[in-house]
């Protein structure tokens, strides 16, 4: 591709980002969770990329948007890369699927079902999609200290959304569903559609990548006749993210 100035997608430069970044979905997240910094300001903005960056304990640390999916999240892992990012904590929405996972709890990802076309462009489907270990831990210390109920596991990454909650009118019905229940049979925590390629374009990249999530709703636990009131607050996910962060500085400084 030929060399340009600004990375193509999000249009920043190096100097733009912070090496920390936060990686939501909706481009109008990006604010409220800017807002947890110092000193954020808006550096760039095109398409689904929704660009901040501010400090955390006095290091620069960045927001970005990727919109829904794994072929965007790739470009924004790539871009942010490029211009000097090497850590990156996921922090998005999930449908739960096993019973305990209840609407408004967290979820942690330690590795994703590559259910998913992305990532397979990057590696053979033999390998892997795992989280960084110390993002993992950081994730699951920070939703305990502010009070959560978090859920650590493996979670199923999918491209299409209407595929999970509509197989009956796809014509690959019988594939969806055998596929689900053999997700539910394994423990798989939650369902969502971004952290199986990042997890792998950051291996590929040699980049660390974590993930949290903040549960909207368990069909499964509707399905089972249990209570749930669904919530689309994700203000718990974000506290947690921004936590987790703080932890990561924190335990870099340490390690220099």
């Amino acid at each position: 591709m030929q060399d340009m100035e600004r990375q193509f997608h999000i249009r920043c430069v190096p100097g733009d980002v912070g090496r920390y970044v936060i990686l939501p979905g909706d481009p109008g997240r990006v604010p409220q969770i800017a807002a947890k910094l110092d000193d954020a300001r808006q550096v760039a903005c095109n398409r689904e990329y929704n660009v901040y960056t501010g400090s955390l304990l006095g290091e620069p640390v960045s927001v970005c948007s990727t919109g829904i999916g794994g072929p965007s999240a790739a470009i924004a892992m790539e871009e942010l890369a490029a211009v000097g990012a090497d850590t990156f904590l996921r922090c998005g929405t999930c449908g739960g699927i096993d019973l305990e996972v209840c609407a408004g709890d967290i979820v942690v990802a330690s590795g994703a079902v590559r259910y998913e076309h992305t990532s397979r462009e990057y590696a053979p489907l033999e390998f892997p999609a795992v989280a960084d270990l110390d993002l993992t831990l950081a994730l699951r210390e920070a939703a305990r200290a502010l009070g959560k109920t978090v859920h650590v596991g493996v979670v199923q990454c999918k491209d299409s959304f209407y595929g999970q909650h509509a197989p009956g009118r796809m014509p690959v019905q019988p594939e969806l569903e055998a596929k689900w229940l053999a997700w539910k049979r394994l423990g798989v925590k939650a369902s969502e559609m971004e952290s199986a390629a990042l997890f792998v374009v950051a291996s590929a990249l040699r980049v660390r990548c974590g993930a949290c999530f903040h549960v909207i709703w368990n069909q499964e636990r509707e399905a089972a006749g249990l209570f749930q009131p669904m919530t689309e607050d994700t203000s718990g996910a974000i506290q947690t993210a921004v936590e987790a962060m703080k932890r990561l500085i924190v335990q870099d400084r340490e390690t220099r």
